[in-house]
């Protein structure tokens, strides 16, 4: 069948309700204006012979255009919405068949169907993606009005069906070899920190020095670096991490580590927030807790270390550490020690973030604010 003209008017279908999500969908598989191919060159074949009709097609639905991934007894790749019977479709039921277009008001001015050689049937299951939102069908057509009997509903849409499996196997993959890339990279990034924070404490601490307190530091980062890792492997968010989540990991690990005497608590609201800020978060709690830990509670006195984190109402973040060690005031340590390393990295880390850094006295002993504009 040779295709007709597109270009003359007929009934348009009204775009899907969810149109802009759909087309988002639709896109995601990356599959429109590739080359034709056997695993669905066959399945239209197939259909065309089971349903007995001498077209059948993998139809998509662009933006403007319908466009073919496979098909036989058409002849072109793509055609204008304006004659698109399948525009009509996505916006019915999971199935569709229109014994004769002359007689259905979707179709009995389209340009396809009233000459007397036209398409005169229709039958098409929808492809719909895991969202719910169909992006095309697999149909069928004859120049003749017809009918499908149930064992051939039946199997168009189960070869529907077969095309989105497909589909969403091609994209399953695309999505893993880009997950694997993006994690080769967050290691290795995650690694040259912390090469960098060994350099730090290796070229500024006088030789001699103990350096427990920096091989402490290091594997704070390390943890941490893991903890982090480790959440956004299950995270469904794209490169984030839900903030009471992560913080409450993180004081766990430190509780894992400090005296039974300090208590390491967190309260944080349920906040997405990208794998930099939750880095340096890290990096700020734990250099907060383990400077509480060694100078706010001596001889084994009972304390708290409690980590906050909330959203203002200007949508700032805000993340406060408090402990109540009764120290109203902390001495500066000397920024050749390990200590005043340890603060040094804090404020960088919160400079990374674009984030302002406050250490003073608390109501009860010490207490950091930190504020991440919005």
């Amino acid at each position: 069948m040779n295709p007709p003209e597109w270009n003359i008017a007929c009934m348009k279908a009204a775009p899907h309700p969810d149109q802009a999500l759909r087309l988002e969908t639709l896109r995601k598989y990356d599959i429109l204006d590739t080359p034709r191919e056997t695993d669905f060159d066959e399945i239209v074949e197939l259909a065309s012979a089971l349903c007995n009709v001498p077209i059948s097609v993998v139809n998509l639905i662009d933006e403007d255009r319908q466009w073919f991934k496979a098909e036989v007894g058409i002849g072109a790749r793509e055609t204008p919405l304006a004659t698109s019977i399948c525009s009509h479709v996505i916006l019915s039921a999971d199935f569709v068949e229109i014994n004769d277009t002359h007689k259905d008001p979707r179709t009995a001015d389209n340009e396809l169907c009233m000459p007397a050689d036209g398409l005169r049937f229709y039958a098409g299951a929808l492809l719909t993606a895991p969202n719910g939102l169909p992006i095309g069908t697999l149909c069928v057509l004859d120049t003749k009005p017809n009918a499908l009997n149930d064992f051939q509903k039946k199997a168009l849409r189960t070869m529907a069906r077969q095309v989105m499996r497909e589909l969403d196997l091609r994209l399953a993959l695309k999505t893993q070899n880009i997950l694997r890339d993006e994690m080769d990279h967050r290691v290795k990034n995650s690694l040259q920190s912390v090469a960098s924070l060994v350099r730090v404490y290796q070229g500024r601490v006088r030789r001699g020095a103990d350096m427990t307190d920096a091989f402490d530091a290091i594997g704070r980062r390390i943890e941490a670096t893991a903890a982090l890792h480790e959440m956004l492997h299950d995270s469904p968010l794209d490169d984030a991490v839900m903030m009471d989540e992560f913080l409450s990991r993180i004081a766990s690990l430190l509780q894992d580590s400090a005296p039974e005497h300090v208590s390491i608590t967190c309260e944080a609201v349920p906040v997405a927030i990208s794998t930099l800020v939750a880095s340096s978060l890290a990096v700020i709690v734990s250099e907060f807790a383990a400077n509480s830990i060694k100078h706010a509670f001596v001889d084994g006195e009972a304390g708290q270390v409690l980590i906050t984190g909330a959203v203002q109402e200007d949508g700032a973040l805000k993340v406060v550490c408090e402990d109540n060690g009764g120290a109203p005031v902390q001495s500066v340590p000397d920024e050749t020690s390990v200590a005043g390393l340890g603060k040094r990295i804090m404020k960088a880390s919160a400079s990374q973030i674009g984030a302002t850094l406050e250490n003073g006295p608390g109501p009860n002993g010490y207490r950091m604010e930190l504020i991440r504009p919005a």
